[in-house]
């Protein structure tokens, strides 16, 4: 008899652990802990830099919000992007913001193969939605990327993207050739507007 009590007692307490092992699971919330928020996991995938970074990259718990120049927040990249000369304004936001991210409303003014490969392509952006009509405002453009590498993003995000297609670009800005009057630039992601 009481191997019998020991046994109930054992199959009881098995039924306690197991039913306290879901009730934790499902209580803690994938587990965080009270005045804990677990953070969501991110959509969108930066473009790696092609900068070598002299500092270790810090864990993604440990990453700083990137700050997005815009319009808005800078009266320089405001205008910037109402230009319709190439000058030493172009010359100086370079200097002064090479390495940081840009964000703006913009369309393709030009997709073309990148060498002999048929998914690596060069596009040639612009502020706006003239697409191969702009006119306003600086050349940017992403170099030698996939389509992939766009990170679009959006509600109806499209199968295929070619010129006048518009979005909202998040980029980083590399380098600014003042022989061409063209920024250079890394996707970060690109919205469908």
């Amino acid at each position: 008899m009481p191997w019998r009590l020991l046994g109930v007692g054992a199959a009881v307490l098995a039924v306690v652990a197991v039913a306290g092992g879901v009730a934790a699971a499902l209580g803690d919330e994938g587990g965080k802990t009270d005045g804990e928020t677990k953070a969501a996991p991110s959509t969108t995938t930066a473009a790696p830099s092609r900068k070598p970074s002299a500092a270790p990259t810090p864990a993604a718990s440990e990453s700083p919000a990137i700050e997005v120049i815009t319009s808005r927040n800078s009266r320089e990249f405001a205008a910037l992007l109402k230009a319709d000369t190439c000058d030493q304004a172009n010359v100086d936001f370079a200097a002064e913001y090479t390495g940081r991210t840009v964000g703006f409303d913009g369309s393709i003014v030009d997709m073309a193969p990148h060498g002999d490969y048929d998914t690596r392509y060069d596009f040639v952006l612009a502020p706006g939605n003239k697409g191969p009509k702009s006119t306003v405002g600086p050349t940017f453009k992403y170099e030698d990327v996939n389509v992939f590498d766009l990170n679009l993003t959006g509600d109806k995000i499209p199968d295929t993207v070619g010129e006048g297609d518009r979005f909202r670009f998040v980029a980083e800005v590399r380098e600014f050739n003042t022989v061409q009057c063209l920024f250079y630039l890394d996707p970060v992601s690109t919205e469908v507007r």
